[in-house]
């Protein structure tokens, strides 16, 4: 985005520039802080040239930002939300874990380490063979890499079988590379405004339902009590946006969602925690494809984090590009979701670990109030 700012040039019958953006808000968290060229490039064509304010935080929490300086907007009322995130350049590999020195009372696994726990947990709370559960996030896998060899933005556009990722070598627990998100930079941006003032912008809008943030205690693997089946700060703020938006029954009200699928066995759990499987029964809806494109609620239609890559800052901006094509019936054909007349899409981010995590869900709908 702060590369190719100069493109965007919208004209007069775009009904949108820079002299109506009220605040510009970044999301930049981790390995690289672009606000010098913010400050540069953006600058040029707004005078005054509208408030910058970074927010240190993923994309999904980003957009909950950029929708309250929205609301606070009064002369110009609209605002520019983006995030990036230079990743590689920034020299990150993805599955080492940084040497910090503890008192030996924290972990000291890795990332992939710490949510591939989740699989023999699972297996052994509801009583199901540990290769069934293997077999079924491999099919998570195979899914979210069918979509993303469809989707022209995705890094890894190749399809992959369930049975190849099995049989792959495995790099912490039971899972392979392709249970991992990869490593990859990446931008999005959002322009938003107040939800009265959209006619005046587009004749096909989208407007927000819910935002909900969680912050957990990050007791993690301190509390005896937690099993590693569920993620409870996901659950919680996914209640919270459903009673926000007047969700009663999400699998049959969510049309599509976009959820943080770090790992395979994160989106399984996912399933159930937002509600769209019943507790235990997440692994039998994905061999039985309810998730896929065709499926009763496609999840992660664009590919998700393993065929985006996760640049931190910029995934949850990523995923309300998704939603907002989808909703607006502007995905491409071959990765189209089908209309079952339902209005809401979903957008689900994390950071942390099990156990010690922060969540963030949105949820959006084409229909105003």
């Amino acid at each position: 985005v702060y590369e190719n700012a100069q493109l965007w040039t919208p004209g007069p019958g775009a009904g949108m520039n820079w002299s109506r953006i009220y605040m510009l808000v970044v999301g930049a968290p981790s390995f690289f802080f672009p606000m010098l060229f913010y400050d540069e490039v953006y600058g040029k064509w707004s005078d005054p040239s509208p408030k910058a304010r970074r927010d240190d935080k993923f994309g999904g929490a980003d957009d909950a930002s950029t929708s309250s300086k929205a609301k606070e907007g009064k002369k110009r009322g609209s605002v520019f939300g983006t995030a990036s995130e230079k990743v590689k350049d920034g020299g990150y590999q993805g599955l080492n874990a940084f040497p910090i020195p503890t008192d030996g009372t924290q972990r000291t696994l890795t990332a992939a380490g710490m949510f591939s726990l989740i699989l023999p947990a699972y297996a052994e709370k509801y009583g199901v063979d540990e290769d069934e559960i293997r077999y079924s996030v491999a099919t998570i896998a195979e899914k979210n890499h069918f979509n993303g060899a469809r989707n022209p933005l995705a890094q890894f556009r190749r399809e992959t079988s369930a049975e190849q990722i099995c049989q792959m070598a495995a790099v912490a627990g039971r899972l392979s590379v392709f249970d991992c998100a990869g490593v990859a930079d990446g931008a999005a941006a959002v322009i938003m405004c107040r939800a009265e003032d959209a006619h005046k912008y587009t004749d096909n809008a989208l407007y927000v339902k819910a935002l909900s943030f969680v912050a957990g205690t990050g007791a993690g693997s301190l509390d005896p009590d937690y099993d590693y089946t569920t993620l409870p700060e996901c659950k919680w703020s996914a209640d919270d946006a459903y009673a926000q938006a007047g969700v009663t029954s999400p699998r049959d009200e969510i049309a599509v969602a976009e959820v943080h699928d770090c790992f395979t066995p994160t989106e399984l759990v996912l399933m159930e925690d937002l509600g769209f499987s019943d507790p235990g029964q997440a692994w039998r809806d994905v061999l039985d494809g309810a998730f896929r494109l065709d499926g009763r609620l496609p999840v992660n239609s664009d590919g998700g984090l393993k065929a985006f890559g996760h640049p931190v800052g910029a995934s949850g901006l990523r995923m309300l590009y998704e939603i907002w094509l989808q909703l607006r019936g502007e995905a491409p054909e071959e990765r189209r979701i089908a209309d079952h007349g339902r209005k809401l899409g979903l957008v689900h981010n994390l950071g942390g670990y099990p156990g010690e995590m922060v969540s963030f869900v949105g949820i959006y709908g084409t229909e105003l109030g």
